[in-house]
């Protein structure tokens, strides 16, 4: 029997949650959280425990996913439960469009429409999140979170943990660093250092991070 534990119930828990229905894998969906005593379903989907009571009884479970929006802590958490042997899903919703020659690492989900093009490498514990197109041979480190309808033409390099918001767009070519972040409807037509938060068209830093 094929069950998945999914780590966050908030917001991208739900999305993480009805993903994985459409997928149509999955016998058993259910979810840790640390607010289980006052949250006891998510999305018709029982809550069983506090991340880290759940993460003893994973034996009980084929497959987890962390859905949690922060990078780092997603990344983290990813990271130390494939450490203690457990398998990390990667999700992928029947809409999406992953090309055969792309590479998507463990703990990523692929949303709704979005599009992962040929010679593309997405890393571990990554968001491609609802109609977000990569383009050929970009490559995106663990732990990127591409918003809503971000769009990453080819070639285009992504810093670890680095979060690019709705509806951005990114030239050929570009690199970002990492721990970044993209501010929402910006364009990237220049590169961005690591740790700064940027935003504008074209896009410009605002701070350190």
């Amino acid at each position: 029997m094929a069950a998945l534990l999914i780590f966050g119930g908030g917001g991208h828990g739900k999305v993480v949650a009805a993903i994985a229905k459409d997928v149509q894998k999955w016998d058993r969906i259910a979810f840790a959280d640390d607010r289980h005593m006052e949250l006891k379903r998510v999305a018709d989907f029982e809550v069983l425990a506090g991340f880290d009571d759940a993460a003893s009884g994973l034996k009980d479970f084929t497959h987890f996913f962390v859905a949690i929006g922060e990078n780092a802590l997603r990344l983290k958490l990813l990271l130390r439960h494939c450490e203690a042997g457990h398998t990390a899903a990667t999700l992928v919703h029947p809409t999406a469009w992953v090309c055969e020659t792309a590479i998507v690492g463990q703990g990523t989900l692929i949303g709704p429409q979005a599009v992962v093009h040929t010679g593309a490498r997405v890393g571990r514990g990554c968001i491609v999140n609802t109609a977000a197109t990569v383009d050929h041979d970009c490559i995106l480190e663990d732990g990127v979170h591409l918003s809503p309808g971000v769009h990453l033409a080819g070639e285009v390099k992504v810093g670890r943990e680095t979060s690019i918001g709705v509806g951005a767009s990114v030239s050929n070519r570009m690199d970002i660093g990492h721990n970044s972040v993209i501010g929402a409807g910006s364009a990237v037509v220049d590169p961005i250092p690591d740790n700064v938060t940027a935003a504008g068209a074209p896009a410009r830093i605002l701070k350190q991070t």
